[in-house]
């Protein structure tokens, strides 16, 4: 079975003080976190990631602006627009992901289940399709 995103709809608390979102392990986070990473100052028109992980999950959350990601699991394509904070992707092992369209001032902060290690990495295309092929 092809590995799958999902999308993260987190609660909201308004008021008149503004909204308040949260997400906690075991609840809405699926995995335990071990990294965080932020991207921003992105210039127009940059696309970031074009790779895939071979066994660590990522959850993906814009803090400001907005960001389309585009998955590929090997066979199918689908997008994700990610344009408010308590909208977040899962992304489980095995999945390519490019983030494109980004706004001006986007800032798109990445939870991930481990710590960071090259060797998980797969950053040629062809090499994750064939893997991917494989695991079907």
């Amino acid at each position: 079975m092809k590995p799958r995103h999902s999308i993260i709809e987190l609660n909201e608390l308004r008021d008149s003080r503004g909204c308040l979102s949260f997400a906690q392990e075991g609840d809405q986070i699926p995995f335990s976190m071990r990294r965080v990473f932020m991207l921003y100052d992105i210039p127009t028109g940059t696309h970031r990631s074009g790779h895939a992980h071979r066994g660590q999950h990522q959850l993906l959350l814009m803090m400001s602006g907005a960001c389309t990601v585009f998955i590929y699991n090997g066979e199918d394509t689908s997008k994700a627009d990610l344009d408010r904070p308590n909208r977040l992707l899962h992304a489980p092992p095995m999945l390519w992901l490019e983030l494109r369209d980004f706004t001006g001032g986007a800032v798109c902060a990445v939870l991930a289940s481990g710590l960071f290690d090259e060797a998980d990495y797969i950053r040629d295309y062809a090499e994750f399709r064939q893997l991917a092929l494989a695991r079907s």
